[in-house]
């Protein structure tokens, strides 16, 4: 609890106010969660994910609920989605997995690799740019999926970006949809190669 404390005073510093968060969602780095990396995690993105994202902070179901309900924070999700097979016959139909997100997210798929092609990355920084309308202090919550490096990735990109209230929500659409929170059909944000 005194981490949370310590991170929403850090926070309100930079101009921001977040809530106070529970000390559930501030555990400590246990024998199941890997330690943090010192840069970007690069493969196996669907595995255990750190307890924490120094720098960010960490909320759990409830307290993302609670962003969720108070409003004015930016969810992201950054869950990839698989292109169009390569060599499908024009007249084929394809269709995509359909996704489910929070209510009112914004979807920026494939931005949560490690390494982003340039083209990427500038899709990543300007989608967050619109949803924040260019303010750096607007709170982001980033998830995909439970265990899922992907989130994580991307919020520290957008740390390093100079956003200053970014918050990683690992449990993402699993956690939100278990909390019979509900969840509605989501496109992603056209990518620059599409």
């Amino acid at each position: 609890m005194r981490r949370a404390l310590a991170l929403a005073l850090a926070l309100a510093a930079l101009g921001g106010a977040l809530p106070m968060f529970s000390a559930a969602a501030e555990t400590a780095v246990s024998a199941e969660r890997p330690a943090e990396p010192a840069t970007y995690r690069m493969d196996d993105y669907r595995s255990p994910t750190p307890a924490t994202l120094a720098g960010a902070t960490v909320v759990d179901p409830a307290d993302a609920r609670r962003l969720f309900d108070e409003g004015g924070a930016v969810f992201v999700d950054v869950l990839p989605r698989a292109p169009r097979p390569s060599g499908l016959p024009a007249s084929t139909v394809w269709r995509p997995k359909p996704r489910k997100d929070i209510p009112g997210s914004i979807w920026l798929v494939d931005t949560g690799y490690g390494a982003l092609p340039p083209a990427m990355e500038g899709y990543f920084l300007d989608g967050l740019a619109k949803a924040t309308d260019g303010d750096w202090q607007r709170p982001l919550v980033f998830y995909c999926l439970r265990d899922c490096w992907m989130s994580w990735n991307a919020a520290r990109r957008a740390m390093a970006a100079g956003y200053r209230q970014v918050i990683w929500y690992p449990d993402g659409t699993d956690g939100w949809a278990e909390a019979g929170l509900p969840l509605e059909p989501r496109e992603p944000e056209a990518r620059p190669d599409e």
